[in-house]
Order: structure tokens, then sequence, then C-alpha cells
């Protein structure tokens, strides 16, 4: 593999790991970490009814048909845990798995219609970026640029919202600040951040990269712009220590990415039990 293949790979799973760590600030500190786990399975039957209606590969239809499905499980665990009664564990996991056996039941009766591949939407190859360009440039890396600028632009102009949203919605709502408006603008943009990252790392382990930075910052840091910055630069880490391990092993990337990660999450555990001990003994 010549060395521009490594560059291009490497920093496409910075800007999956960056966009999706950024996001995964926000869950971890609502504590829906699993509403994430959840949107990114269950937008796999809108990209699948986009690709059957479109009948091609092309980004519109699969960010529409991510959206919408991503969207209408967020909705559906609100009407399960607030409506019905059930308790909001039980309303997530009722909500995406559904809404996951379905696009899989999907892809599998129509696999034969559309171009569609069930590994490539459940784990992704991100060794293959470089085959599709544009200027000379991987398409992912402008697709995911691009998303990357999005989601930064909406924390720095939103970020009061989100904010005051995230630690206090109460006094939010005091203030006149729609919570559940922010809420659902959060969650659209971890629909339109899954679905582009599909191809790159897949529907699996977008998880990850969503979850284990934002994790692994909050154990480090209280502050929320710190905390940002930290599962930003955990994820670009865990990118290139990731590739070269897989490298080395010969394995898989994505998932070598996201072993680097669970070593870095053990190790900013043992740091801040660490911090806490030596508090506790000067106290």
């Amino acid at each position: 593999m010549v060395m521009s293949d490594a560059f291009w790979i490497i920093l496409t799973g910075s800007l999956v790991a960056a966009t999706s760590g950024l996001l995964g600030c926000f869950l971890v500190l609502r504590k829906m970490a699993l509403v994430g786990d959840a949107i990114s399975h269950a937008v796999l039957p809108g990209i699948a009814i986009a690709f059957l209606i479109s009948g091609s590969r092309s980004s519109v239809p699969m960010l529409l048909g991510a959206a919408a499905f991503g969207l209408f499980c967020t909705v559906l665990i609100e009407v399960f845990s607030k409506r019905a009664r059930v308790q909001e564990d039980a309303a997530i996991g009722i909500s995406f798995t559904w809404l996951f056996a379905i696009g899989v039941i999907l892809i599998t009766f129509f696999a034969d219609k559309v171009d569609l591949d069930q590994e490539c939407v459940l784990y992704g190859e991100i060794a293959f970026v470089g085959f599709e360009t544009w200027l000379g440039i991987p398409v992912a890396v402008w697709t995911l640029g691009v998303l990357l600028i999005f989601i930064l632009a909406m924390i720095g102009l939103g970020y009061k919202g989100l904010f005051i949203t995230t630690f206090d919605p109460e006094y939010a709502t005091t203030l006149g600040i729609s919570v559940a408006g922010w809420h659902y603008l959060l969650m659209s943009s971890v629909s339109v951040t899954t679905v582009f990252t599909f191809e790159s790392v897949g529907a699996i382990l977008v998880v990850a990269f969503l979850i284990i930075p934002a994790a692994t910052a909050y154990l480090l840091t209280h502050k929320l712009k710190t905390m940002l910055l930290l599962a930003t630069l955990i994820g670009i880490t865990s990118s290139i220590l990731g590739y070269y391990l897989a490298l080395w092993l010969n394995a898989s990337i994505s998932g070598s990415m996201v072993v680097v990660l669970g070593v870095l999450f053990i190790v900013a555990l043992a740091v801040s039990r660490g911090k806490r001990m030596q508090i506790s003994a000067f106290s």
C-alpha cells in the first residue's frame, strides 16, 4: 500500500472520529449514548428504501432516507417512553431493533435489484476510500470534510442552546428555549453523520466513534469545551494508531481503530481513578 493510500485512510478515519466525537459529547452528557446507537441502526431501512426508489448510491436520497428514519426512531422512543410509559432503555431497544430488522430484510430481499452490499453497510471498508476520487481527492474526504464543517458550525452557532438544554433543560424552558427543538436538531445531526460514515466505517463501528471518544474525554475533564477538544484529539489519535495496528496485524482497519479507542478509554479510566485516589489521600 503506497503512502498516499495510508494518508487518505487515516484522514478519512480522523474526519469520521472527529465528527462523531463532537456529537457524542452531547449524547454522553445527556445520558443518551444508547440513542446514538439506536439511530445508527435505525437509519438502515431509510437507506434501503432510498436505494430502492432512486436506484442509485447518490448521497442525497441516502441522506433524506436516513434522516427521516433517524427522526422516526427518535419519535418512537419518545412515544414509547412518555406516552406508553415504557422504560426508556426498553423503548430504545424496541425501536432500533425493530427498524434495524426491517432494514436487514429489505436489503436481503431486494439485494439482487439494488447495488447494495450488506457487509459494506454494516461493517464498512475504509481501505477502499481512494477508489472513487474527485480532483484527485477521495469523494469520502470531500463529503466528510463538508460534514465536519457543518457540525462545527452547528455547535459553534448553537453552543449556548445546546449547553443550557444539555445541563439544565428545566431552566431552558423557563427562558423560552425550545428543549425539544434542540433535541431534534441534535438527533438529526446524528442521523446525517451516521449515513455519511456508513461507507467508511459501517453502521456498527460508527457507534464506537460516537460514544468512546466522548466517554474517554468525560473521564479527563468536566468542562464542555475541553471535552469537545479532547474527544476530537482522541478520535484522531485512534485513527492514526489504529491504521498502523491493522497494518501490523493484517487485520480490519476500522476494527483496529476501535480497539485503540478501547485502550485509550482504559488508560483514561486509570488516570482518573489515580487522581481521585490522590485527592482522597490529601483530604
